[in-house]
């Protein structure tokens, strides 16, 4: 309790920068497991169903993901590749999953930004 109170007044007073807790654990990216594939609904202006994914992470945490790009074959137990960025209109995820890697295939039929949906050049 005390140490906490001092760190949070050396924050305040600028001597230190605030520590980022999250769970890549300071790595780039992470290898997870995915425990449940479900769909959620954004914040206030937009109306859509995306695709989200509850994993299992190698650093032993437990978070959610957002799944980018149109249809996915993602089941449960498959394992994914993580990275840190987050997601304005779904709150309270800030991971999204890297496609072409692990279990998760490229978009199909991709033409153009193909790199950030791991299609191939046909």
């Amino acid at each position: 309790m005390l140490i906490q109170r001092k760190y949070n007044k050396l924050v305040r007073k600028n001597k230190i920068k605030k520590i980022k807790r999250l769970s890549l654990g300071g790595k780039p990216q992470v290898k997870g497991v995915c425990i449940k594939i479900f769909t959620k609904r954004p914040k206030k202006p937009n109306s859509a169903l995306r695709q989200t994914a509850k994993v299992n992470l190698s650093t032993k945490k437990i978070d959610f993901c957002h799944i980018p790009g149109e249809g996915h074959n993602l089941q449960q137990y498959s394992t994914i590749l993580l990275c840190g960025s987050r997601v304005r209109d779904l709150p309270g995820i800030k991971y999204k999953a890297v496609r072409g890697v692990y279990d998760l295939k490229g978009v199909l039929n991709r033409k153009k930004a193909r790199s950030k949906y791991g299609s191939k050049k046909c």
